[in-house]
């Protein structure tokens, strides 16, 4: 049985489609098989793993507004075991398609119900917003990850997400459960870094991960070649990060597998 997470926050910046292609393709080098959901029509995490636009037939867009089967336009990458759900400039138009739509809140549930036995994991890459979209990875997700800048600002941010995640286990997915927080662009040269990330870890009872993502320039290079940090440097300290929070993601799972 495969676990659909969705990684979101609504505040922009924080890393959070970083987070989706670095976490996705570590795990997927890891020999975990993975399928990435692009659910935001910036298309970043469809370009992070060098997908061209002449390779994209069918988008998350069709599969959500028109009832498109998503294995009609998943594209498998240059990154072993990983394979993605592509997103474009339409899926902008989805909120305001879907809002007439019934059951408009599991569009994205419905299309990816027979998708959940073929991969391990299902990352959903939402938009920074809390609208209908970011609503239907939410509905369909069995958790979420919130990554979360290390700077004070976020923590507003993040008590918004958490007020939207416990409205959803309210009233269409009460099963939705917090897979963890994830602590990134921590710039330990920073004078306040490290105040920063012991208050946000005061005030944040969430599961949070040991693993921090550390501001890295290789991380910040790889998304224009088309690559995760992994395949662009695999020796760089922005590869090494992920690949620790990789393992800590399995560790967990497969520890909470286990007892269940």
């Amino acid at each position: 049985m495969g676990k659909i997470i969705a990684i979101a926050n609504q505040k922009g910046g924080v890393g959070k489609t970083t987070t989706a292609i670095n976490l996705a393709a570590t795990l997927a080098v890891l020999e975990k098989k993975i399928l990435l959901i692009d659910a935001d029509p910036q298309a970043n995490a469809t370009s992070g793993v060098g997908v061209k636009e002449d390779q994209i037939t069918i988008t998350t867009y069709e599969c959500l507004v028109e009832g498109a089967n998503p294995r009609d336009g998943i594209i498998v990458t240059n990154t072993p075991n990983l394979s993605i759900l592509p997103s474009s400039i339409d899926l902008v138009g989805a909120e305001i398609e879907l809002v007439n739509a019934s059951n408009r809140e599991f569009k994205m549930r419905s299309a990816l119900e027979g998708l959940k036995d073929e991969y391990d994991y299902i990352f959903i890459d939402c938009l920074p917003s809390l609208g209908l979209i970011t609503l239907n990875a939410l509905a369909a997700a069995d958790s979420v990850i919130v990554p979360v800048q290390c700077e004070f600002f976020s923590l507003e941010g993040f008590g918004k997400l958490k007020d939207t995640i416990n409205l959803v286990q309210q009233s269409i997915n009460p099963n939705l459960q917090v897979e963890g927080v994830v602590l990134s662009m921590y710039d330990q040269r920073l004078r306040m870094a490290n105040m920063v990330l012991e208050e946000i870890r005061h005030i944040i009872s969430d599961r949070i991960y040991e693993t921090i993502i550390h501001r890295n320039s290789k991380i910040g290079e790889a998304p224009s070649l088309g690559q995760p940090v992994i395949i662009y440097d695999a020796s760089s300290k922005g590869a090494i990060n992920f690949l620790n929070l990789a393992n800590e993601f399995i560790s967990i799972n497969e520890a909470e597998a286990a007892y269940i």
